[in-house]
């Protein structure tokens, strides 16, 4: 059964794939899934039937069958188990890779995204400028930790998993501000995850919704 991925009708995201059903996406591409879209605007998001599926009214979520699912990291996870390719064989490679998925979301995107959240809603405050050092010294404090383990690998423990595919959706976020560049390997590293042909995929197909939208 071919899964249905929920996504924005328009992305606040201005079409840079940083929206998190993009995470979805490119699981789906990796591991060669076909999947259908259901674009929901703001309204529809705080309305029952989007709540039953996901019950913080925010997106993506993933319905196949009976099954439905909210999260994002939760969603990629129930690919990487249920098709081949994005986690190793190995039982002790596997349980590293899951560790890689946990903490790209709880270790490395909580201060990044502390500081986007900063600079959209809080950037008139008289304390403003101090607050936004102190944010970014905590993402630097994480980006130097992650690229000490990283060195001068390809990817994170071995061969490119969820937790790679994770990491690098959270990276992203980063992109263009100047703290990922300081950091010449997670650079790179993020670089290769564009990179690869699922992403490419990924990328176009929600760059399409936002074009759409834009236009109408």
């Amino acid at each position: 059964m071919t899964p249905t991925v929920t996504a924005f009708e328009r992305s606040p995201d201005g079409g840079k794939g940083l929206a998190r059903d993009m995470r979805v996406r490119w699981a789906l591409e990796e591991v060669g899934q076909p999947y259908e879209v259901r674009l929901l605007s703001f309204k529809a998001m705080k309305e029952p039937a989007h709540l039953a599926l996901h019950p913080f009214g925010q997106i993506p979520t993933y319905e196949e069958g009976d099954l439905a699912l909210f999260e994002s990291g939760a969603i990629v996870f129930h690919i990487a188990e249920r098709h081949a390719g994005l986690l190793p064989d190995d039982a002790n490679a596997r349980a590293r890779a899951i560790t890689w998925m946990f903490a790209a979301l709880t270790t490395m995107e909580p201060p990044i995204v502390e500081r986007e959240m900063a600079m959209i809603l809080e950037r008139d405050e008289a304390w403003y400028e101090q607050r936004l050092r102190g944010l970014e010294e905590s993402v630097r404090k994480r980006l130097g930790e992650l690229s000490a383990r990283l060195g001068d690998a390809g990817w994170l423990d071995g061969g490119f998993s969820a937790g790679n595919l994770l990491m690098v959706s959270v990276l992203l976020r980063l992109k263009g501000s100047g703290l990922l560049e300081e950091y010449p390997s997670l650079a790179a590293y993020v670089a290769r995850g564009e990179a690869r042909p699922a992403y490419t995929r990924a990328f176009a197909a929600q760059r399409a919704v936002f074009t759409a939208a834009s236009a109408g």
